[in-house]
């Protein structure tokens, strides 16, 4: 062969490498999609997932699959989210499954079980097998569920009088999402199911009596201090709350493999962001609140521990009528209480060891 026909025949072969990618790229669809966020823009770090989840989605497909962010009411009210996805009104819905647990108590094992475990552990279970048990029971609702950032242990809420013991929660209206608001209302709370948009309202004109959404971060933003002078921790039926990405299942199943991987990719990272930024943000949030006359109180005790009760009595009633939860429930619980097992001598003891550091 004569060098130049080699040459021409390298820059021919490289010229076809070069283009091949793009190429690809050109025979993808153009899909435009929908989402709604449970969160409105006020609750900034869950909401800025949504955009971070979009943008990366749309960067990883050369903007090709673009995903518009709607917040809640735009399309479909924050508490309709899951239906709008199941029954295809919107593709995608970014929300907190344990709304729908009038439906099925067991969405509330994809979001938070009161006395379920930290934000970390929720994670790891995700990974060890409980994401798997979850999504064969979102099968049935024809959706899938991707995990999309999470809270960490959030505080037990706002209260226009002082809690005393657990005859103050007798009457008492709260504003408490999920099981938490099952087992409250065993011990006297009428629970209240409101999107975190109208929750300021409710409070300021006394259609409610206490309140809990995450934690400073948020609940400065919401303005609770202005109504409700006393702040009590922690929060025993949200030591972690898990929003999840919510697709239709048939529109999933209609993606190309790399929009999926796509997806899965901008999920995971919208996740992170989402509890790296409420682990670091509401340190500062909290010293504003008290230098402003916000009374910090622990959960009386008796409470903690006649609400513990409860929920082991509610999560075997629960067991006995429900298949789906009974299974996911149990795996749930059992890798918990192993997971505990050395959370207590690795994080549990370097953190106490810090906290003692700290205070000399």
């Amino acid at each position: 062969m004569k060098r130049r026909e080699l040459i021409t025949g390298i820059g021919t072969a490289a010229a076809a490498g070069i283009l091949s990618a793009p190429a690809i790229a050109q025979q993808q669809p153009e899909l435009n999609w929908r989402i709604v966020s449970v969160a409105p823009k006020t609750q900034a770090l869950f909401y800025n997932a949504c955009v971070t989840f979009s943008k990366m989605v749309a960067d990883l497909t050369d903007g090709k699959f673009k995903i518009q962010v709607f917040g809640p009411g735009e399309i479909v009210p924050a508490l309709a989210i899951f239906d709008a996805v199941q029954n295809q009104t919107i593709e995608m819905g970014y929300t907190a499954s344990y709304f729908s647990i009038g439906r099925e108590p067991t969405f509330a094992l994809g979001s938070s079980l009161p006395f379920g475990p930290n934000a970390r552990l929720q994670h790891a279970w995700f990974r060890a097998g409980g994401l798997d048990l979850l999504n064969e029971f979102y099968k049935k609702q024809d959706t899938i569920m991707f995990p999309g950032g999470n809270t960490g242990a959030q505080m037990f809420g706002w209260f226009r009088k002082e809690l005393k013991s657990k005859e103050s929660l007798q009457g008492l209206k709260m504003r408490v999402g999920g099981l938490g608001g099952t087992i409250l209302s065993r011990l006297g709370v009428v629970p209240q199911q409101l999107p975190t948009g109208d929750t300021y309202a409710a409070l300021e004109r006394g259609t409610i009596d206490a309140v809990e959404v995450t934690g400073p971060f948020d609940d400065e933003r919401f303005g609770f201090q202005k109504v409700a002078p006393f702040y009590y921790y922690p929060s025993f039926s949200e030591g972690n709350v898990e929003l999840g990405f919510f697709i239709s299942l048939s529109k999933w199943n209609g993606l190309p493999k790399q929009y999926q991987s796509a997806i899965r990719a901008a999920c995971s990272f919208a996740a992170d962001e989402a509890l790296a930024g409420y682990d670091g943000e509401q340190t500062e949030p909290l010293r504003r609140l008290l230098a402003n006359g916000t009374q910090l109180r622990q959960v009386p005790s008796d409470i903690t521990d006649a609400a513990r009760v409860e929920a082991l009595a509610l999560y075997d009633e629960l067991s006995a009528k429900s298949e789906d939860f009974k299974k996911i429930y149990t795996h749930y619980r059992d890798f918990t209480a192993n997971a505990y097992q050395w959370w207590q001598v690795a994080e549990y003891g370097y953190d106490s060891m810090m906290l003692k550091s700290l205070r000399r």
